[in-house]
């Protein structure tokens, strides 16, 4: 028997399509159509082609940039992914303390990414900062204006602080999702902390440490406000990523055509990098329950 479908349901669907169109659609194609293209101003455009992607693909100044988003995104997963399973794992799973918890971790959440940066850059001042003061009294020179080690272990640090909780969040839900029985079943075999951990926690955590990495890696790897408000990407170009480089280009040197195909490569690491991520981890069997490996 045949069945009838009812396309009517499109229609529904429709006004989110014309919204997508508008938010991200035609804003993407005005970025293609200014990243072939140069101006000398007074909306003349010339076509440029390729070039402006040749340039920044040999640019030096990329490539340093680059670099650094990628060795923040590796240090910010190596610590955030761990310490937000090992939070979660300390965390209530019943009782009174359980919405207190809850509320503090979502706290770090609640607060905008510029009002974070001008927390943590009043808090590493050496002269009013408690961060800073606290450390030039212990007789340790910490000063992340003049420093880029400083600089770096600031950013890191507070974006530690900030999205940690998002990882904790995660692991949280997949942690109270899991049946008593599993539990009950690892009691009476005998099962030590890491057995419990390694074969029932941590599989049934796969499918949100997906998530969590995969968020985890975009933000921070796109990230621009916290440095920009505490650092301003210096000292020198020690903080500069390439969302910070980006704003500089487009915004600071008016220099349209090349900004513009840099936020197209830019766009297409990201996506590239997030795919590689989620593929590695699907095919590694993360966010696959125990026992539900491939079958030979």
């Amino acid at each position: 028997m045949d069945k009838t479908w009812n396309n009517r349901a499109w229609l529904m669907v429709l006004p989110v399509l014309v919204l997508v169109a508008f938010s991200a659609v035609i804003p993407l194609m005005t970025v293609v159509n200014y990243s072939v293209q140069d101006t000398f101003g007074q909306n003349e455009f010339f076509w440029a082609g390729t070039e402006w992607f040749t340039e920044i693909l040999q640019s030096s100044r990329f490539h340093d940039a680059l670099g650094r988003n990628l060795l923040f995104s590796a240090i910010i997963l190596a610590i955030e992914v761990p310490l937000g399973i090992v939070v979660a794992l300390a965390m209530p799973r019943k009782g009174f303390w359980v919405p207190v918890c809850l509320v503090l971790m979502a706290l770090p959440l609640l607060i905008p990414w510029n009002v974070v940066g001008t927390i943590w850059q009043v808090f590493g001042r050496t002269d009013i900062g408690l961060l800073g003061a606290t450390l030039t009294r212990l007789g340790i020179d910490y000063n992340y204006v003049q420093n880029p080690l400083d600089a770096w272990i600031t950013v890191i640090v507070m974006d530690v602080w900030h999205w940690t909780s998002l990882v904790v969040l995660l692991c949280y839900a997949g942690l109270v999702s899991i049946p008593d029985a599993y539990y009950q079943a690892a009691r009476i075999d005998g099962a030590s902390r890491w057995a419990v951990f390694r074969y029932i926690q941590l599989p049934k955590m796969g499918r949100v440490l997906v998530i969590a990495v995969l968020l985890r890696f975009m933000d921070s790897f796109m990230i621009y406000t916290e440095p920009f408000v505490v650092t301003g990407g210096g000292p020198g170009n020690s903080t500069t990523f390439l969302s910070i480089d980006l704003v500089k280009t487009a915004v600071g040197q008016f220099d349209l055509g090349p900004a513009a195909a840099m936020s197209l490569i830019y766009f297409l690491i990201v996506l590239a990098l997030s795919w590689v991520f989620y593929t590695v981890m699907t095919n590694v069997g993360v966010d696959r329950p125990q026992g539900q490996g491939d079958q030979s």
